[in-house]
């Protein structure tokens, strides 16, 4: 089975747009997005775009700032205070990453807890690893809702996640291992494992978040398993450019039982869980 993220996504940015023109008629607020891009990331410009032509779609309102690359933390930290105290705007989202001279750790301890609809905020992720109701980071929030939505069952399963990165490999294994989430046996693999295969081939589910494009073959899982293929990587073949996964989609999907395609599977998903966060912070602001 082809799990469908651009399917599922849409679905969700349909029912979005529905909820997004009652919360306006009912509330007089439409659910703002602020995005800051810092350089000119060919790719990072790419998500940007991507993310501020969904709100567009929807209803959202969004812009979009654009800094030089040799913006100063201080100008940059001045612009996110902004924001924080502009009530029209509900999210804001800092793409990643930075330039070397900006402290990331700084910026995103510098967004508003209750604008951080990526899920960055050191107050969020403390939030979420404690179970307590938070913004889920979104590509992590978007592999929760593929397999609940494709009905695959988590509790006491195997997951095996590759990579532990603060974007997804850290908070997949964390959403995936609490008993209201996932409830199963979770195991983490990276750079310091001495035999990933080892623990792939005993994988129930595999998550994959490595950034090494075509990373995980056919040899390194075993029959039946459920590949959810978080990686995109940008390789050439002769004249062509072709985006691909962390695993080699082609071999592994005849021994999976189900499997995200890249791309179409995850990205698709990271977008709509934005779009979903940014309008749970909207209505969280009814209240205030």
């Amino acid at each position: 089975m082809i799990i469908d993220g651009k399917k599922v996504a849409s679905e969700i940015k349909e029912q979005l747009a529905i909820a997004t023109k009652k919360l306006n008629s009912e509330n007089n607020i439409i659910p703002g997005l602020a995005c800051i891009l810092v350089g000119n990331n060919p790719a990072s410009e790419y998500y940007v775009r991507s993310k501020v032509k969904s709100c567009q779609e929807i209803g959202f309102y969004s812009m979009l700032d654009k800094f030089k690359t040799t913006i100063s933390e201080n100008e940059l930290l001045a612009h996110i205070e902004k924001y924080n105290n502009n009530p029209s705007v509900h999210g804001i989202l800092v793409q990643l990453p930075l330039p070397s001279h900006i402290n990331e750790e700084k910026i995103l301890q510098a967004v508003n807890p209750e604008k951080d609809v990526d899920g960055f905020n050191p107050i969020n992720v403390g939030k979420l690893v404690s179970g307590q109701k938070t913004f889920i980071p979104c590509t992590a929030l978007g592999v929760l809702e593929l397999l609940k939505y494709y009905k695959i069952s988590t509790s006491g399963k195997h997951v095996v996640v590759v990579g532990r990165s603060n974007i997804v490999g850290k908070p997949v294994a964390n959403l995936l291992s609490q008993k209201k989430y996932g409830n199963a046996i979770v195991t983490i693999v990276h750079s310091g494992t001495e035999d990933i295969s080892k623990f792939t081939k005993e994988a129930d589910i595999l998550v994959v978040a490595i950034g090494k494009p075509k990373f995980i073959n056919a040899a390194m899982v075993k029959n039946g398993v459920v590949v959810i293929d978080v990686g995109i990587n940008k390789i050439i073949n002769g004249s062509e450019s072709l985006l691909v996964g962390d695993v080699d989609f082609e071999n592994v999907k005849e021994i999976a039982s189900a499997i995200t395609p890249v791309p179409g599977g995850v990205g698709p998903m990271t977008i709509a869980m934005l779009l979903s966060n940014t309008f749970q912070a909207a209505q969280i602001s009814i209240s205030k």
